[in-house]
């Protein structure tokens, strides 16, 4: 079945960086686009950013954009999200994603196929 395991949380100071992994199995990896999402607590899921499947474009959100950068390696079935200079409002539990779709360019209207089970964000302001 397929399976999502996210790790690279943790606590950090506003301005550090942090480099979340998500490993995949299940699936024929390279051909979904992948996702990450985050939920804060009290609010929504709401998306990060994505990679396609074949050209590997990225998408992220406005509040990400220029700190964070997604990239994916197939031969290993991984996708990463490197977070940097970042901030309180980052704090969150990220999860990790797959299109419902095989491939597509994934975005922030992507259908989800299957969620991973998150890793906690915390940063200290």
């Amino acid at each position: 079945q397929v399976q999502l395991a996210e790790s690279g949380g943790g606590l950090v100071q506003a301005g550090d960086s942090l480099r979340l992994s998500c490993v995949a199995s299940g699936f024929t990896f390279s051909n979904y686009a992948m996702g990450w999402f985050r939920q804060a607590p009290g609010k929504e899921r709401e998306f990060v950013s994505a990679i396609s499947w074949l050209d590997r474009k990225p998408s992220y959100a406005d509040s990400v954009k220029g700190r964070f950068t997604i990239s994916r390696d197939n031969a290993k079935n991984m996708v990463y999200l490197q977070m940097n200079s970042l901030k309180a409002e980052d704090t969150a539990v990220y999860y990790c994603a797959t299109d419902a779709v095989p491939g597509t360019t994934g975005g922030p209207n992507m259908e989800v196929g299957y969620w991973g089970r998150g890793t906690q964000v915390t940063v200290s302001s």
